[in-house]
């Protein structure tokens, strides 16, 4: 398992970003818009996490601005740790086994959310490329919110 990224949701990115950038000094590695989404994904590092960032795309912050406006409580402005995995299914049937709740399975072989004690979210990506879709999980509902 390798970590990837925290996500925090934001409401202004502008303010955001001078925080992270200006006040902190973390660097801005990557920025996709999706219309379709109406979203905005910033991916920051650290300075001396820089060059591993850019090469292997971790550790990083992904900051998450929705265009329309929404009130975040109940920590949904954090958002949820993630991490790279080695076999999804493998590692959700375990989790499964041992009283995790999937509350996103990995219907598509990529990706797929749990939740910790606490109620923090987790998302959990398939390294390298998807696997094929595979039963359970195919079929498998939402349990949830994550």
């Amino acid at each position: 398992m390798r970590y990837l990224h925290t996500m925090i949701r934001v409401s202004n990115l502008e303010q955001t970003l001078h925080f992270f950038c200006d006040l902190l000094g973390m660097i801005e590695i990557d920025r996709k818009d999706s219309d379709k989404g109406r979203f905005t994904l910033v991916f920051l590092a650290a300075p001396e996490d820089e060059e591993r960032a850019r090469k292997d795309r971790a550790p990083m912050v992904e900051l998450t601005y929705n265009w329309d406006p929404e009130e975040y409580s109940g920590g949904r402005n954090f958002g949820h740790l993630a991490y790279e995995v080695d076999d999804i299914y493998a590692l959700c049937e375990s989790l499964q086994a041992n009283g995790v709740t999937i509350n996103r399975p990995p219907r598509d072989g990529r990706m797929a959310f749990i939740r910790t004690p606490d109620n923090i979210s987790i998302e959990l990506l398939q390294k390298g490329e998807a696997q094929a879709p595979k039963e359970p999980w195919a079929s498998m509902e939402n349990t949830g919110t994550w």
